[in-house]
């Protein structure tokens, strides 16, 4: 299913936990170390691609440090916060850090810019998301060291002309000249109006990040289906915590996404590539091995036709899937 929708090595939007009790197979909270997290995380190690599949660059931590306010399909009575013990809480939370590589929190919660400067320091890209923060607060967040909003515009206030919040960081004159700031983009046409994505494109179209935000239920068609402890409900491409008009995710591949932002924004199509692969790569860092053809690369790529259909996958130079007329 993956290869056919133009999956490449996982970003870590492709592989995230979210805030789960205990008790669930996939896990994000626990007590010490009777937690789950500390046999699931090991085991989700870092790894190149190949014909067998995609290669998995590392984990997304998507709560539960984040705002109650904010938190979407985030179980509420799971939601934490650092005034504690700062970072050994969040060890205790989710043990080895060692295959993380973004990790999404509320800047507003107390000792966060601590927080942030130690997860930085250890190579791990913070992220600002399901949050209740103003401009100020998203600002000193960015300037302890996060480089990333995730999926803007949603789960966070929104735009207004005396704080425009998280989303002001875009055109913020308080960020550091060598900072690039990044930012997710659901590209589904459910969960970003297409003029707000001709917006952040419009402002800030270097940093625009698009990610799919998808539920294991992508594939499984309409019907009810699990996320965590909770039953979500799939119709066409809308995803709801069931009973509800909550969104918690989507079921748009990547191709849908590329090709939804190439229309609604009218961008060339450079851009709308760049923004599933160079982008994503250089808020991580690996833009030498990711994210190009340049020599010296890793040889993942896809061939698609003139309206950007996937027709063919390729991984470590591998053809991994075709579409039935593809030839090459």
């Amino acid at each position: 299913m993956g290869l056919q929708h133009s999956v490449q090595p996982w970003s870590p939007h492709h592989l995230m936990f979210i805030t789960s009790p205990t008790s669930h197979a996939v896990l994000l909270l626990g007590e010490g170390r009777n937690c789950e997290m500390y046999k699931v995380l090991p085991n989700i190690a870092v790894k190149r691609g190949g014909p067998e599949g995609a290669g998995i660059l590392g984990v997304h931590l998507e709560g539960p440090y984040i705002s109650r306010e904010k938190r979407g399909a985030h179980p509420e009575s799971q939601i934490r916060t650092f005034e504690t013990g700062a970072f050994q809480d969040l060890l205790a939370t989710y043990g080895s850090l060692d295959n993380v590589c973004i990790i999404t929190l509320a800047p507003e919660l107390s000792r966060s810019g601590e927080i942030i400067q130690e997860l930085t320091s250890r190579g791990i890209c913070v992220s600002v998301g399901h949050s209740m923060a103003s401009l100020e607060e998203a600002e000193k967040a960015v300037q302890n060291g996060a480089s990333f909003i995730t999926h803007l515009f949603n789960a966070m206030l929104p735009f207004h002309h005396r704080d425009p919040g998280i989303v002001g960081l875009l055109t913020s004159d308080k960020i550091p000249d060598e900072k690039q700031v990044f930012f997710g983009m659901i590209a589904d046409g459910i969960h970003t109006n297409p003029a707000a994505l001709r917006i952040a494109h419009k402002v800030h179209p270097k940093g625009l990040v698009l990610v799919t935000d998808a539920l294991p239920a992508l594939g499984l068609g309409n019907g009810q289906h699990t996320l965590g402890q909770q039953v979500v409900e799939i119709k066409g491409l809308k995803c709801y915590v069931a009973g509800t008009t909550t969104l918690c995710g989507s079921v748009a591949p990547m191709d849908v996404c590329v090709r939804h932002f190439f229309h609604a924004t009218d961008c060339k199509m450079e851009m709308a590539l760049e923004a599933a692969s160079l982008h994503p790569a250089q808020l991580l860092g690996i833009e030498k091995q990711k994210g190009t053809l340049n020599f010296g690369s890793d040889a993942d790529f896809v061939v698609l036709d003139d309206s950007l259909n996937v027709k063919a996958t390729y991984i470590s130079g591998d053809l991994v899937w075709q579409d039935s007329d593809f030839s090459h």
